[in-house]
């Protein structure tokens, strides 16, 4: 059996996750990273992505937009701006926000704050996929 170390997982929100796991991968502002056991101390900045969790050898996946991710002796900390799991995501909201934000870069409006526009659609992105890639099983 693999080892294991604790992570939790909050958001301004709520406690999302808090338990024993084998392995964390997010997206990181470089790239998505995975975290096990013994992991240098780290502190990464997190970007949109998705948040998978291996417990007893079982992937977990959730959204995690946002924040950051603390590794430090034998605990994992992810602080995010969000995170859902694919049961609490309400896709035609997630499906809604894709479209405004496809206009806001379609558009020609020099007042549109063109980051956050693709920012809004990296984060309804990721929300359609996780939800899509559960629920199609």
């Amino acid at each position: 059996m693999a080892r294991t170390f604790h992570l939790d997982v909050v958001t301004p929100e709520k406690s999302f996750y808090h338990g024993e796991v084998e392995m964390v991968v997010t997206r990181t502002i470089n790239g998505d990273s995975a975290f096990m056991a013994d992991h240098m101390w780290t502190v990464v900045p997190l970007s949109s992505g998705v948040l998978k969790i291996k417990e007893k050898g079982q992937i977990k996946k959730a959204t995690c937009s946002g924040g950051y991710i603390h590794v430090k002796e034998g605990k994992t900390t992810i602080v995010a701006d969000s995170a859902e799991w694919p049961e609490e995501i309400d896709i035609n909201r997630a499906k809604e926000a894709k479209q405004r934000a496809e206009e806001r870069l379609a558009s020609e409006n020099q007042e549109v704050d063109l980051e956050r526009a693709r920012a809004a659609m990296l984060r309804a992105l990721n929300r359609i996929n996780v939800f899509e890639e559960h629920f199609s099983k």
